[in-house]
């Protein structure tokens, strides 16, 4: 079924219903106000037919979409999301050893990096206790507030 647009001219408000073609002349109630509104007449259209069981737009080109991309026929087989028609891009030549050898070794160095930021977090987490327990404060409660 049409989406048919209505105006209600009470509230200047715009809005839509779904009708057969039959009664699109039937006034609709407003959503707001639950008065009449009258049916504006649409600034775009778009028609469709139905070919090969594709929707296809009018003037019809003879040509297909494939997700995005027009293209001039339809494959009898093909994996799913991919059409002979639409090149890949594809990296034409594989990484050298070196460029796997210094990826690697960078990410190392990342993990060491980590690793011991992780180590003086807990170092300092655990002087920051120490030093209470030395000072013979009461433990911190999240939330309190102590004077």
């Amino acid at each position: 079924m049409p989406v048919y647009e209505y105006l209600c001219e009470d509230c200047d408000g715009i809005f839509e219903a779904v009708k057969p073609m039959r009664e699109s002349s039937e006034p609709e109630p407003c959503p707001v106000c639950d008065l009449d509104g009258k049916r504006l007449m649409p600034t775009q259209f778009n028609a469709y037919i139905m070919r090969k069981g594709y929707a296809r737009r009018i003037p019809d080109k003879g040509t297909y979409w494939h997700l995005g991309t027009e293209v001039s026929y339809l494959p009898k087989q093909a994996r799913a999301y991919e059409h002979p028609q639409i090149k890949k891009e594809r990296r034409t030549e594989p990484l050298s050893r070196q460029d796997v050898v210094e990826l690697t070794e960078r990410k190392v160095v990342e993990r060491r990096l980590q690793r011991a930021d992780q180590r003086r977090q807990r170092s300092l987490a655990k002087d920051a206790r120490a030093r209470r327990s030395k000072e013979k404060l009461p433990p911190r409660v999240p939330g309190k507030i102590t004077t």
